[in-house]
């Protein structure tokens, strides 16, 4: 059931400004449901670890900092072809270049500082879902365990 789920994380200026709430509300808006959510701050080392596919780049470092600076909202979202839906809900992650009516246009600052990250496959939905989320944390609508 992979292709039915993604993840997501409302990021920490974005949780700080106050939005998470009206990008909740777009997500849910959009045909998304809530599986899997909490509010947790990630310890530098955390940061490091989630992120450590980019380890080589030249931003890790700086993205390790910003990530862990406040707390994030982190949820698993399910719907038909979550990811792609997902993506194109959330929009490019330049705002300049995202289109209108999408999460980072409405909401992101720069291309560093873009208000929400979103899996960009199912097998790093899995991933990153699994980083956050026990199994026994992620329910379907009638409150079974789910994916």
């Amino acid at each position: 059931m992979t292709g039915n789920y993604t993840f997501t994380m409302i990021k920490p200026e974005t949780v700080i400004d106050g939005h998470a709430g009206a990008i909740l509300e777009m997500i849910q808006a959009a045909g998304f449901r809530i599986v899997a959510m909490k509010m947790t701050k990630l310890g530098k080392r955390e940061a490091e670890m989630f992120y450590e596919v980019h380890k080589e780049r030249p931003f890790y470092g700086e993205l390790v900092e910003f990530m862990s600076s406040a707390p994030i909202v982190a949820a698993i979202l399910e719907k038909e072809n979550a990811v792609e839906s997902f993506r194109n809900l959330i929009g490019a992650t330049d705002p300049a270049k995202a289109a209108e009516g999408t999460i980072r246009k409405r909401f992101a600052k720069s291309i560093s500082s873009n208000a929400v990250h979103g899996s960009d496959s199912d097998e790093n939905a899995a991933i990153e879902a699994s980083f956050f989320f026990a199994r026994t944390e992620r329910y379907t609508a009638n409150g079974e365990a789910c994916w």
